[in-house]
């Protein structure tokens, strides 16, 4: 058959064709949606992510809670010369010192072996607020880092060698001053662990599951305090226990960290397409999906803009916008001073630093209460950790059913109201009771609360800003845990009278926040502000 003009001419459309219906079937989505429609939401590969990255928030509970052991009080006893006459005092500093001595010796803890009693007990406490104002600055910075060029995995990699480097160290201070530098610069690394690692675990988990996988992170602090009372039970002497809840933040550096994935989130505001879809697909894969070819990731912006320009010229669009598809873009940032010129955000902000702040005075204020049971210490503190746990899950079951501003208002609330009543209580006979009772409800309530808030306050933020944001309110945290021992001091009825007005009043603020179950974590505030028209 003779070639025509026309056959040439039709030959060389058809690759033009095929191109064009390649590029037409070219999808464009945010993770969100991908992790919807072709990834899975909550499978193996974010199991296995979850609970690895998880496990910093032991070590976190490590490096904190461990001043309840290193700085409690020990036992002491009369001299056998001096029994008679001393058994009548009430307490060490109606003695004499040679009347009495330290069951156990004077290395069990910093007290004894540094004479924190009677005019210098202050300097007890002087240690914990600034370990906690070191985690205070320490969140800010690595909220700030995990953001920008550090990424969510380095940060985490940063701070729990820090930690391991100075827990190490404070085992081996020589006096009071340097114990408190190092304690202080114990804080700085620790206040940024829990918050990169819940940022790193719940960032690619999809919107349905994200609520409820973010709650059960609560769930590793909580089993870090209770393996903590059983390594100190163990370990009596301070130093040797510094050294004993340092080495798993050393074991967790080399042998955890390397094995996990950078979050896809992070890489796409960077810039970095490419390594986002790498992850994406090693996620589809896992989880026994498929990720087809023609499906790209793409910031909330793009995939508004382009969603817009398909309805007026969807084959100009694909060939201006597609074949640059796979091309790495310029990154994406943002910083706290962006939050706050934002009108959306910037209410938003101050609302969560007021609220994470009221619950922190509550929870830590409380949990210093039960502390002051004179009861055993290492299984006081194990049952407070354990009580802690019922909190979580019943908040994490109706987190998904209810919401995420209903449960708060409604957890600090219930704490208020119990707290109220144990202000209305006597010190003496069943009332004592009574009023322990109300402190463990108030407990209970907070600690759901406290939960919430991180997995809240995640949500509510655009990717480029998400640790930012988290930093300020996990900062916010940290000044109510410096607080809250100021407010036990007051002693009486006044603590739960305090605790109750926290409660109240940070439920009434977070009437004034929006609903974001089901709502999507958009990445820019373009795609924010487009969400809420």
């Amino acid at each position: 058959m003779p070639r025509t003009p026309f056959s040439d001419s039709d030959e060389l459309r058809t690759p033009l064709v095929a191109t064009a219906a390649k590029e037409a079937e070219t999808e464009k989505l945010c993770i969100d949606e991908m992790l919807r429609k072709y990834c899975g939401e909550f499978g193996k590969w974010q199991l296995r992510h979850f609970i690895f990255t998880s496990l910093a928030w032991a070590l976190e509970a490590f490096h904190t809670m461990v001043m309840i052991f290193a700085d409690r009080e020990p036992e002491w006893r009369c001299t056998a010369a001096t029994s008679a006459t001393c058994g009548m005092a009430g307490s060490t500093c109606e003695i004499r010192p040679d009347d009495w001595e330290w069951v156990g010796g004077r290395g069990g803890a910093t007290v004894s072996e540094w004479g924190l009693i009677c005019g210098d007990k202050f300097k007890v406490g002087l240690v914990q607020s600034l370990f906690f104002a070191g985690c205070m600055i320490g969140a800010g910075i690595f909220g700030h880092l995990s953001d920008s060029f550090l990424g969510r995995k380095g940060s985490l990699m940063v701070v729990c060698a820090l930690n391991a480097i100075f827990g190490c160290l404070t085992a081996f201070s020589p006096n009071y001053w340097i114990y408190v530098i190092l304690r202080l610069l114990t804080g700085f690394s620790t206040g940024g662990v829990g918050l990169c690692a819940f940022v790193l675990a719940t960032e690619p988990i999809g919107p349905a599951k994200r609520g409820i996988a973010g709650m059960s992170t609560f769930y590793f602090f909580s089993i870090g305090i209770a393996i903590l009372s059983a390594v100190a039970y163990v370990f009596q002497t301070w130093r040797a226990l510094y050294i004993a809840s340092s080495i798993p933040s050393i074991l967790f550096v080399f042998l955890v960290i390397p094995f996990l994935s950078e979050s896809p989130r992070w890489y796409l505001v960077r810039g970095r397409v490419t390594e986002a879809m790498k992850i994406m697909s090693t996620i589809a894969s896992t989880n026994g999906k498929h990720l087809p070819s023609g499906v790209l990731l793409a910031l909330d912006e793009e995939v508004e803009v382009e969603a817009e320009a398909k309805t007026e010229a969807l084959t100009l669009t694909y060939k201006n916008n597609n074949n640059k598809s796979l091309e790495n873009k310029n990154a994406v940032g943002g910083s706290i001073v962006d939050v706050l010129r934002s009108p959306v955000t910037r209410i938003r902000l101050i609302l969560m630093v007021a609220i994470n702040f009221f619950c922190s005075v509550v929870y830590y204020g409380l949990s210093l209460n039960v502390v002051n049971l004179d009861t055993n210490l290492y299984m006081n503190v194990a049952l407070n950790a354990v009580a802690e746990m019922p909190a979580f899950g019943i908040t994490a079951i109706l987190l998904d059913k209810f919401g995420r501003k209903p449960l708060a208002i409604g957890t600090m609330w219930f704490s208020g109201l119990f707290c109220l009543l144990g202000s209305l209580m006597g010190n003496v006979g069943v009332w004592k009771l009574v009023r322990m009772v109300c402190g463990i409800l108030g407990i209970f309530g907070m600690a759901g609360t406290y939960n919430l808030l991180f997995i809240y306050t995640a949500e509510l933020f655009p990717t480029v800003v998400r640790n930012a944001a988290l930093g300020c309110a996990t900062q916010a945290v940290q000044m109510g845990a410096i607080l809250s021992p100021v407010v036990v001091v007051l002693g009486g009825w006044l603590p739960f009278a305090v605790f109750a007005v926290c409660g109240i009043v940070g439920g009434m603020f977070a009437f004034y926040l929006p609903e974001t179950l089901n709502q999507p974590l958009y990445d820019t505030f373009s795609g924010l502000e487009a969400g809420l028209v």
